[in-house]
């Protein structure tokens, strides 16, 4: 039980700094980090008080207190750790759902910061620029609008650093209206069929994105295939949470 007990301590600190580490950095402060944090909380106070707290729960179930809010509180965390563990599942699968040879590579946008990519959209940039690179043969279209606080459109954004860093402007397409994941593909799908650029696309976000976007683009009826940009290991865990919100979004139907 000591063993146990340390274990759940040193499982609640590593929560909270991988969640909280993003605050501190880059003033990040979401759904994602907020919900790791309150789990790491939990699991920090429960394995200090572990004894305390093992015995109170015994006491109250014997004594058949509040059993009818034990029971329904404990059928939730278990629900809610098996619905992470699914959608983590599909996260993974989806990233292995490489392009076919007759994709077009469409790059979806994230946030601009003046007129420079963010860290985020900087992953995307440069896993499209190591495609792009390999396949010289392979258009692309980068997607993504201008926001009330960026000073240029995402796509343009994303047009500059490729072409900077030696992609030719020509296998280029800009669709700078978008707001939206749901935007993103339904935009770039009208150019790709517009333009006749292949037979379907390969989606370039970060990795715990591509499974939402595959789903968006199934419901549109778009042929899509993943091509997952690394995102840095400080904040995976915060975006992949947050993440999930938008997953059970989705899968209840609400646009997004």
């Amino acid at each position: 039980m000591k063993m146990l007990r340390i274990f759940i301590v040193l499982l609640g600190i590593a929560f909270i700094f991988f969640f909280i580490l993003p605050v501190f950095t880059y003033r990040i402060l979401n759904i994602g980090n907020i919900t790791g944090l309150f789990v790491g909380f939990l699991l920090f106070v429960y394995g200090i008080a572990f004894n305390v707290v093992n015995d109170t729960l015994k006491v109250t179930w014997r004594a058949g207190l509040f059993k009818w809010l034990m029971i329904p509180v404990m059928g939730i965390v278990i629900m809610c750790f098996l619905t992470a563990m699914i959608i983590g599942g599909m996260m993974i699968k989806t990233c292995v759902n490489k392009p076919k040879n007759d994709s077009v590579l469409v790059v979806l946008g994230c946030k601009v910061i003046g007129t420079s990519p963010s860290l985020m959209l900087r992953e995307r940039l440069d896993a499209a620029l190591d495609y792009l690179k390999e396949n010289p043969d392979t258009p692309c279209i980068l997607s993504g609008g201008k926001g009330s606080d960026e000073g240029i459109s995402e796509a343009q954004c994303m047009y500059d650093y490729l072409t900077a860093n030696g992609i030719e402007g020509e296998r280029l397409t800009l669709e700078d209206r978008s707001t939206s994941t749901r935007e993103n593909i339904e935009y770039s799908n009208e150019l790709r069929e517009g333009n006749l650029l292949g037979n379907s696309i390969a989606i370039v976000t970060n990795e715990f994105h591509e499974y939402r976007a595959s789903m968006i683009a199934k419901k549109l009826g778009v042929e899509a295939y993943a091509y997952p940009a690394k995102t840095h290991w400080w904040l995976f865990p915060t975006y992949t949470v947050r993440e999930m919100y938008g997953v059970i979004y989705e899968w209840i139907g609400l646009k997004h």
